[in-house]
């Protein structure tokens, strides 16, 4: 990519480090302090602050916290504009946002989609100045935490100009149409009530709190226009609220709040910060049957869509030859060809069905997926031979395995990147990384769950003859 196309940071070294692995351990240092909150379904909106790391990172940590483990190929990112005023909504036409984790690139295909449904969203990079310009740093602090909490992802970039309530509802209705059938975050990027007393900003913060735990953007802009409530992404955050109810949202959760005089101990002059999310009640099963929710963070040598997707179906195939009786053999495919470690999980309802899987790659992946799908229907000891009745049920989601890495240091184990492995004596026992991820264990918990999976007492990972082995997997 040109270097010209590529929106520089602004505001590292400012708002938050400028030195990559200071940046990335600031991060990691606010995830490790921050509880991971149960959410009532799967996050389609999230609502941040925007202040520098040391006054809001908390609160934006825990919205960002809830990613670890999932995947979302583009993220839309909303922000107003601090930096100047034009109409409408201004949707960067660049080739990517750079950080000082590296360059996030542009869904431009997804970017001229929305900008081309309504005349107040256009293909602009008004709004967007970066680099030696006085940039706007509302949308560019949000994606450091992105970069960590998910990985790879595209990027669509929107900035707000005028916060009119007309252009508001065009770019969330706009993006309600645009973003059906993707798997897309969005990202509402907001401080709260500015420079009152600590009691009179949690008394304007109060009932900005409740439109958003309403997830009433009427109520919010109502809200706003009437003094009764303060912020600066008010018009996000409405955006955010009318795209997520037109793409299936079931409710918002509110997540942590503060203010600046926690961090700076001046409470006559603060300034508010909220985080939320808005979820929906379960991924697509149309598509997660068959293209599961790419959960880790990607392994060297990772799988194309197209490879993901034949994947699955040669598991699917496996089953339904293994069904009618019928020999079956798996195509031949070329990028899938290495040996490599892999499980198959089906599941109906969201419900476990089976999940059987092999540790080592001795053959060809294709060949592995196809004899491990048919292992998890037929061979799981836990669960009957699958029925025919059943078949049609299924969802399939395959872990692609890294090779094992023995484990000197557990504060080294991520849970969302890290499955484990232990072995002790004659006993040995497995956890994928997404497990970890659905029942919200932290570091101990995994480790002690990885233990009892091996039928060994739940300590016994602190044993000094004990082999502790971690792996990365794509899972999709």
């Amino acid at each position: 990519m040109s270097t010209s196309e590529i929106r520089k940071a602004a505001v590292a070294g400012m708002f938050y480090p400028a030195n990559p692995v200071e940046l990335s351990k600031t991060i990691a240092q606010l995830f490790a302090e921050t509880q991971k909150a149960t959410l009532r379904g799967r996050p389609l909106a999230l609502i941040v602050p925007h202040a520098g790391y040391p006054y809001s990172g908390r609160t934006a940590a825990a919205a960002y916290k809830l990613l670890e483990g999932e995947d979302f190929e583009t993220v839309v990112v909303i922000s107003p504009s601090h930096t100047v005023f034009f109409k409408g909504s201004s949707v960067y036409m660049g080739d990517g946002y750079e950080t000082p984790l590296g360059t996030v690139e542009t869904d431009k295909a997804l970017s001229g989609k929305i900008a081309a449904l309504h005349p107040s969203v256009y293909f602009s990079n008004m709004g967007h100045a970066g680099g030696a310009t006085r940039g706007e740093h509302a949308l560019e602090v949000q994606l450091p935490f992105l970069q960590i909490a998910l990985g790879r992802f595209n990027l669509v970039a929107i900035v707000i100009g005028d916060q009119e309530e007309d252009s508001i509802k065009a770019l969330g209705e706009t993006l309600g149409t645009a973003l059906r059938g993707t798997n897309t975050l969005i990202v509402a990027s907001s401080d709260l009530s500015h420079f009152h007393s600590e009691k009179v900003a949690r008394r304007l913060d109060g009932a900005i709190r409740g439109a958003v735990e309403a997830c009433d953007p009427d109520l919010l802009l109502t809200t706003l226009a009437s003094g009764k409530g303060e912020a600066c992404g008010g018009g996000p955050m409405a955006a955010a609220m009318i795209a997520s109810k037109r793409l299936g949202a079931t409710g918002s959760q509110f997540l942590h709040y503060t203010t600046s005089g926690e961090a700076t101990g001046d409470f006559g002059e603060v300034v508010g910060y909220l985080s939320a999310a808005i979820v929906t009640e379960k991924a697509d099963r149309a598509d997660k049957s068959l293209m599961g929710s790419f959960r880790a963070q990607p392994i060297n040598g990772a799988t194309t869509r197209e490879d993901r997707r034949k994947l699955l179906e040669i598991a699917r195939d496996a089953i339904k030859a293994k069904l009618a009786n019928q020999p079956y053999e798996p195509p031949h495919v070329a990028g899938l060809a290495g040996k490599k470690g892999a499980f198959v999980t089906l599941k109906i309802d969201g419900d476990l069905r089976g999940c059987i899987g092999q540790i080592r790659g001795t053959q060809p992946l294709y060949q592995t997926v196809a004899e491990m799908a048919v292992a998890a229907a037929f061979e799981d000891p836990r669960f009957a031979p699958l029925s025919q009745s059943e078949f049609e049920r299924l969802e399939y989601e395959i872990s692609v395995l890294s090779p094992l890495e023995r484990v000197a240091d557990f504060s080294t184990i991520k849970v969302g990147r890290d499955g484990l492995m232990i072995k002790l004596d004659y006993h040995s026992g497995l956890l994928l990384p997404q497990v970890a991820v659905e029942h919200a264990w932290d570091v101990t918990e995994f480790l002690e769950q990885t233990c009892l999976k091996a039928g060994l007492p739940k300590q016994s990972y602190k044993d000094r003859k004990a082999e502790v082995y971690k792996f990365s997997a794509e899972v999709f």
